[in-house]
């Protein structure tokens, strides 16, 4: 006889609910998005299905028709009725007997939450402390998986030493992103941020903070930093959907500048409020 075990219950196999057999609990196989509103207005939300649609493509999920997850989105955020949101919704490749193999192309598994964000004034306000951790994560940090486990150790690793995020270091010594954001700096009057690759994801917010930055003046350089440079540069910031741009005062254990927000992360935040009006 074929059964399951949930909790202290064992029931025959074919009575487990399918949720139990979903891909992604098994493996971690599909990808998700993370989209905000602002004063009840959902903020880039094609930025973030068209790369919602180049995840599912680059692990080769199929049939998904993107229109369809879109008006799914605006009926779920009509019906929670909450102004400043933050809208998680992810894929997985569907439920079934555990194999690495999907033979049985299983249908794929849609799930959603839309929960009130939390207000980042304070932050935005006097700035955050990150620490630093290896780059654990796997060779593809471009496809938005939901391969998280390197991501939620750097995390807690960080929350332990009383930082707000942390920042990936790879073996060569290099800055690649935050562990939920990208990771931005100024040093002099110019933008530097690693460039977009394999092991960086395409940050929308990213996206729009070089944007902000063009806006005010600044030169831009995709280039990576190590972590010396950084604990010297002149600003540093994150830039991640649910707080857009968050100032960066200590930088593994090292205060920037006066250990205040900086001028030009200021500047950046006020222009990002111009994209969301």
């Amino acid at each position: 006889m074929q059964l399951a075990m949930t909790g202290d219950k064992i029931l025959a196999l074919d009575e487990l609910e399918s949720v139990y057999f979903d891909r992604g609990i098994y493996f971690g196989d599909g990808v998700y998005e993370v989209v905000r509103s602002y004063n009840g207005k959902i903020f880039a939300l094609e930025e973030h299905l068209s790369r919602f649609a180049d995840s599912l493509s680059a692990i080769s999920i199929t049939g998904i028709d993107i229109g369809q997850i879109r008006s799914r989105i605006y009926r779920a955020f009509d019906a929670a009725g909450i102004s400043n949101a933050k809208i998680y919704f992810h894929i997985t490749r569907g439920s079934a007997l555990r194999d690495h193999i999907w033979n049985d192309n299983p249908e794929p598994n849609f799930f959603m939450t839309i929960t009130e964000l939390a207000n980042f004034t304070n932050e935005k306000k006097h700035g955050i402390a990150v620490s630093i951790f290896p780059d654990w994560r796997w060779k593809k940090c471009d496809i938005k998986s939901l391969n998280l486990l390197p991501n939620v150790l750097a995390r807690n690793d960080a929350a332990k030493k009383g930082c707000s995020e942390v920042v990936f270091v790879d073996e060569a010594g290099l800055i690649t992103e935050g562990a939920g954001s990208s990771f931005l700096a100024i040093v002099d009057q110019t933008l530097r941020t690693a460039p977009l690759s394999a092991n960086i994801l395409p940050s929308i917010t990213r996206k729009f903070a070089i944007k902000a930055a063009k806006n005010i003046g600044l030169q831009i350089a995709e280039k990576s930093l190590t972590t010396q440079q950084a604990a010297h540069a002149n600003e540093l910031f994150i830039a991640v959907t649910t707080k857009d741009i968050i100032p960066v005062v200590k930088f593994d254990g090292n205060l920037i500048g006066n250990g205040k927000p900086g001028k030009y992360t200021k500047l950046l935040i006020e222009q990002f409020r111009s994209f969301i009006l």
